[in-house]
């Protein structure tokens, strides 16, 4: 007699392996217990060569969402230059900071989506910071328009991995991390850089060694704990909400991750 609620089970088992159509069978064979196999150990595949990292897709939606929001959200707040406070630059496009670049990256970021004179009107403000910035964004700048198809293009084929070698970089041993964490700390140091001198800098410092050791419970209670720079602050909830969902993705992190759900970076 068959028992249906297991091979339903299995079945269910199967869709969330990432196998589809005729292949969800509810038998266990070569394929799926393979399959099971990479899940239960830390296997991660090849990192190809011009690439340092292997994040997961939802790891690249946290940058996204802590950026932008959503496509709506884009267009109504941030398809023209802003100022987000602090010691930002001028931003542009997917958190794309003019305050901590240079102006050749930028041109070679930018230069198929920006017209020759507007990008000379934005390289006029690259590496200008907090007040010094605000006040360099006049009605001028103010004017040009970046379509959201053109700052998802350039955050992917652009930011993604300039920030992974910079993160690969301040944390050796990342690649051997669980895309998630790899992706959430991608996150960290779009967000905050790859400095690890000074007390405000203390857990990104620790989390170097906690990287190396794959402490990921230790990584997630370090992110957790940079909160204390924006506690008492109403106006950087965005911040804490940030850290909050980057220290979820660390401590939940799982080695297996199907093919369409990771990138290389």
């Amino acid at each position: 007699m068959t028992d249906f609620n297991l091979e339903e089970k299995k079945k269910n088992i199967q869709r969330l392996l990432g196998f589809t159509g005729k292949a969800i069978d509810g038998i266990f064979g070569v394929n799926t217990t393979t399959k099971i196999e990479m899940f239960l150990t830390e296997k991660l595949p090849v990192i190809p060569s011009g690439a340092r990292m292997i994040v997961s897709k939802k790891s690249l939606e946290l940058v996204i969402e802590s950026e932008i929001s959503s496509r709506a959200s884009y267009n109504s707040k941030y398809k023209f230059p802003i100022w987000p406070q602090g010691n930002s630059g001028i931003t542009i496009g997917i958190g794309y900071d003019l305050g901590y670049v240079t102006k050749q990256q930028f041109e070679k970021d930018w230069k198929n989506s920006v017209s020759e004179n507007k990008l000379n009107m934005l390289k006029n403000v690259i590496g200008l910071k907090g007040d010094t910035a605000k006040n360099a964004l006049n009605s001028s700048l103010r004017q040009i328009e970046i379509p959201y198809d053109d700052a998802i293009s350039v955050f992917y084929v652009s930011s993604v991995p300039t920030y992974a070698r910079e993160t690969a970089n301040v944390y050796p041993g990342i690649e051997l991390l669980p895309p998630d964490a790899q992706g959430a700390l991608l996150s960290l140091v779009y967000n905050r850089g790859g400095s690890l001198v000074g007390d405000t800098r203390i857990e990104m410092k620790n989390i170097a060694g906690l990287v190396k050791s794959k402490n990921l419970p230790g990584i997630a209670n370090e992110i957790r704990k940079m909160k204390r720079l924006w506690q008492d602050k109403p106006n950087m909830r965005g911040l804490l909400l940030r850290r909050e969902r980057e220290a979820i993705l660390v401590e939940n992190a799982k080695y297996f991750v199907r093919t369409q759900d990771y990138i290389f970076a």
